[in-house]
C-alpha cells in the first residue's frame, strides 16, 4: 500500500473506532437493540449498493435507449408508453427524439432549439403545421451536422416550432433514408 492508502484506511480506522465507541457507551444496556439497528442499516447499504450495481439492467427497462448493431443498424427499443425514443447528435449535443412516422419533418421543440444555440428572436415563423393540438407556426433551419450511429447527414433541414412541444418530433424527412423494421419491442433502422 502507498502512503495515500495507508491514511486513508487509517482515517476510515478511527472514525469507525469512534462510531464504534459511541454506540458502545449509548447502547450498554440495550446491546441487542444496537445489534439489530446495526443489521437494519447494514441491509439498507447493501440494498442501495445492489440498486447502484443493477442501475444499468434497471435502466433500460426504465428508460430504453438506442443501440448501434454493427456498423449498419440502429436498434430502438420501444418505450414503455409504446412510442420509439432516439437520441440524434446534432453539431455533438445528444437532442432526443420521439419517432413520429406521421410527421413529414423533424421538428425542434423551442427548447432543443434554443439548446443548440439557434437564436430563436431571429427565426422567422412563416410555415405551418398541422398537429394533433392543432396549426402551430413552423421556421425553417439547417442543421450543419447531424448524427445517429454510424450515420451522418451534413446540412440537414428542419424545423422549429413556435408552438408548445414537449418532445422533438423525429419525421419522415429523416426516417426516410432507413429501411425501417419493426422486430417485436424494437424498430430496426438500417441504410
Amino acid at each position: 500500500m502507498d502512503g495515500e492508502t495507508l491514511a486513508r484506511v487509517g482515517y476510515l480506522a478511527i472514525i469507525l473506532a469512534a462510531l464504534g465507541g459511541w454506540v458502545m457507551v449509548e447502547f450498554r444496556q440495550r446491546m441487542g437493540q444496537a445489534l439489530r439497528m446495526a443489521l437494519a442499516w447494514g441491509l439498507i447499504f447493501v440494498g442501495v449498493m445492489a440498486g447502484y450495481g443493477l442501475w444499468s439492467d434497471i435502466r433500460r427497462d426504465v428508460m430504453p435507449i438506442q443501440e448501434v448493431a454493427g456498423d449498419a443498424a440502429v436498434e430502438v427499443p420501444r418505450a414503455a408508453d409504446g412510442h420509439y425514443y432516439l437520441t440524434l447528435l446534432i453539431n455533438g449535443t445528444g437532442v432526443p427524439f420521439m419517432v413520429d412516422t406521421g410527421a413529414s419533418g423533424m421538428v425542434l421543440s423551442a427548447r432543443d432549439a434554443g439548446r443548440l444555440g439557434i437564436d430563436l428572436a431571429g427565426l422567422s415563423f412563416r410555415g405551418q403545421a398541422t398537429t394533433a393540438n392543432g396549426v402551430v407556426r413552423t421556421a425553417r433551419v439547417t442543421l450543419p451536422l447531424v448524427e445517429l450511429g454510424p450515420f451522418r447527414n451534413e446540412g440537414f433541414g428542419a424545423f422549429v416550432t413556435e408552438g408548445e412541444l414537449d418532445q422533438s418530433l423525429l419525421g419522415m424527412d429523416y426516417l426516410g433514408q432507413f429501411r425501417m423494421e419493426f422486430d417485436g419491442r424494437k424498430l430496426i433502422l438500417r441504410q
